[in-house]
């Protein structure tokens, strides 16, 4: 079996991959497929090793309704992975799904650390009632489970939006995914770093600052927050996955990602008409989460072990 060091190399070079190639997802749709992903072509046609194919072809199977898309060609300038029953290049939907799919895990997981570790710094620091009144509202999140307070919260909210003060997002904006994600999973990360910081207060060195008659700002953010931040560090990659893997969910289920926009989810969707037929569409949207959110938490892992060297050498083969 491989090495931690060379799974965490594995992992990193397949991220910067998909990273690389959903970020060119304009380039190959224009320069390379010559295609509009988000546009439906339904009489369109193809000219393959000098033969004219329909993208969209009737159906030969059973009473002979509806039509099959072209499957994959491999030709990247034409359909490499085939179309979908709107007559729209996969691959390129695929790229430019993969843009929306990292960037609302991404954000939504940033959304998730930095409020966690505000909760968490205040909540382990002051302790008593502020503590209890931050602790018992993460209690309330924490009661539901994510996944149904994720899509309660997204149907509630897809229809009207949400304003809050002089903030306003938009029902079909990807804030709203962002904003939703980023909110659920909270609990799951402020509650390990409350307790980080409720064991750090106790220390001799931060007993000594407060001894000292330092300010507690100074406290916080020299004393507790550099001890904290290694944690925060190793949560990053998997909350990134976490919330990947939320928002495809919530796309599949047509409540996430709205059209014309697209994510893995969506995609995913589109092709459960076609699992028999071209099942390339939902497989290979599917893959793409599975590569992802895996080398995401291998790369979790290498961050852990190389800021907790206790761990290091575990699970090495």
């Amino acid at each position: 079996m491989l090495s931690r060091d060379k799974r965490s190399w594995i992992s990193l070079g397949i991220l910067f991959t998909v990273l690389f190639l959903s970020l060119i997802a304009p380039l190959y749709a224009s320069s390379i497929a010559h295609t509009d992903p988000f546009v439906s072509t339904l009489n369109a046609t193809i000219n393959i090793n000098g033969e004219t194919k329909q993208v969209l072809e009737a159906s030969t199977e059973g009473l002979g309704l509806g039509v099959t898309p072209i499957g994959p060609t491999w030709n990247p300038s034409a359909y490499f992975l085939g179309a979908d029953n709107q007559g729209r290049d996969v691959a390129a939907r695929l790229l430019y799904g993969g843009q929306n799919t990292l960037f609302i895990g991404s954000c939504a997981a940033l959304l998730t650390i930095s409020l966690s570790l505000l909760i968490g710094l205040i909540a382990g620091y002051r302790r008593g009632i502020v503590d209890s009144i931050l602790s018992r509202m993460l209690d309330v999140i924490w009661a539901f489970p994510v996944y149904l307070l994720s899509i309660s919260l997204s149907v509630v909210l897809l229809t009207s939006g949400l304003s809050l003060g002089f903030i306003h997002i938009g029902a079909g904006s990807i804030a709203l995914p962002i904003f939703i994600i980023g909110i659920v999973y909270i609990p799951y990360v402020a509650r390990p770093i409350r307790g980080q910081v409720l064991a750090l207060r106790e220390r001799e060195f931060v007993r000594a600052a407060v001894g000292s008659g330092a300010k507690h700002s100074t406290i916080i953010f020299r004393e507790i927050l550099p001890n904290v931040m290694p944690s925060v560090l190793v949560f990053i990659p998997i909350m990134v996955a976490l919330a990947m893997l939320t928002e495809s969910a919530l796309s599949f289920l047509s409540i996430g990602v709205q059209p014309p926009s697209a994510s893995w989810g969506t995609i995913i969707n589109d092709g459960l008409a076609l699992l028999y037929t071209r099942p390339i569409v939902a497989l290979a949207p599917g893959l793409m989460i599975v590569l992802t959110a895996a080398s995401l938490n291998l790369y979790g892992d290498a961050v852990r072990d190389a800021l907790d060297p206790k761990t290091r050498g575990r699970g090495d083969s």
